[in-house]
């Protein structure tokens, strides 16, 4: 039976909580000033499931910085988490396709397969392999606990939940340790599942000491927190493929035209940036001003009486201004599906040297090399 925290016990939670998240964001700033100047001592993971087309809020996110973590020097591993597909869902629907999209977005948006690897959960045996002795390591209570399981179980409506969902924290830690990774860009709401990577990094050391040439088996992950600000949908709730209410990157000029057209805003005509009580039309004014068009406070005022119209309008131009480039780069790339197929190949067969590796340290250090 689960106790009501009481509130003292949820004060110190949250007390606890800012503490952490506060230590999380000087660490991130001391990592992104070190990688100008060691870029060599990271390698970064990051990781996409191809539930949908890329939109904007991936872009802005964290895509966009892929590129940059890439051309800094930080060996970068992308994943194409197709296995994750179906945590939550009762197939994987068009999966072919939705991977090639995937791919097909990283490399438009600079991504460079000569330097960075890009690959897929089920071709790489064994990082999966992992998930056994890594299920080992945590308990059930724990993974109840994790952020993602509990409003997934929330959101079930009594539907009982798959052991895939509820194990997917452990799953996210194959992910991170087994290329040894100890960079991932994330936001404050996924620092919880880092934390599981660590927590496991550091039970396996102690479980099984440092049996591998004198040092830990795994690296120790951390975070580099976005300070990209969170976009709504069109229709102003949480941006999200199920919902429909994003603008893909894949969509032409005038397919975003169309989208943003419905998008929702007030009954006001004076166009101000308040993002608390003004949230939609604060959204598509901070969308102007990530494509471009000068800090949000400046379009409101430019705009003025114009309305929501002229409002949509400036934000149409801005996003099909920003995004034109990447655009043209991605129907170049979408047209050569062999190359595509041939850049998750060679991005496989490096994960592949890499997890066997790591998985033959795992069974030495476990002693089951035999």
């Amino acid at each position: 039976m689960t106790q009501t925290p009481t509130a003292a016990e949820e004060a110190l939670a949250n007390a606890t909580n800012d503490a952490s998240l506060a230590r999380s964001i000087a660490r991130s700033a001391e990592i992104e000033a070190d990688i100008a100047v060691n870029p060599g001592r990271y390698r970064m993971f990051t990781g996409v499931r191809p539930t949908g087309n890329m939109h904007l809020g991936h872009y802005f996110g964290t895509m966009h910085s892929w590129k940059t973590i890439q051309d800094a020097g930080v060996e970068t591993w992308i994943l194409v988490a197709d296995y994750q597909v179906i945590t939550d869902r009762d197939g994987v629907g068009p999966i072919r396709e939705r991977v090639l999209s995937l791919i097909t977005d990283a490399l438009a948006v600079g991504v460079d397969p000569q330097r960075s690897t890009i690959f897929a959960h089920s071709a790489v045996p064994a990082q999966n392999q992992l998930m056994l002795p890594f299920l080992s390591l945590v308990t059930e209570s724990e993974l109840h606990r994790n952020p993602t399981v509990k409003s997934e179980l929330e959101a079930t409506d009594g539907r009982a939940m798959s052991g895939l969902m509820l194990t997917y924290p452990v799953h996210q830690a194959t992910d991170i340790l087994f290329c040894q990774a100890n960079l991932v860009p994330v936001g404050k709401d996924q620092l919880p599942h880092l934390e599981q990577a660590r927590l496991i990094a550091q039970r396996f050391d102690k479980r099984y000491g440092r049996a591998v040439k004198d040092h830990p088996v795994f690296r120790r992950p951390e975070a580099l927190l976005s300070q990209a600000p969170m976009l709504l949908g069109l229709d102003g709730e949480k941006m999200s493929k199920s919902r429909h209410n994003t603008i893909e990157l894949r969509m032409s000029a005038d397919e975003t035209a169309k989208a943003l057209k419905k998008a929702k805003t007030d009954s006001e005509r004076v166009i101000t940036y308040d993002p608390v009580t003004r949230p939609e039309v604060s959204n598509l004014l901070m969308l102007a001003s990530l494509c471009g068009a000068g800090a949000p406070e400046e379009i409101a005022e430019r705009i003025g009486d114009g309305g929501a119209g002229t409002l949509k309008k400036v934000t149409t131009e801005a996003v099909n201004e920003f995004f034109a480039p990447i655009r043209a780069r991605r129907t170049e790339l979408a047209a050569n599906e062999d190359y595509l197929l041939e850049v998750l190949r060679q991005g496989n067969a490096r994960a592949n040297e890499v997890a066997t590796r790591t998985l033959d340290d795992v069974r030495t250090a476990m002693q089951m090399n035999y």
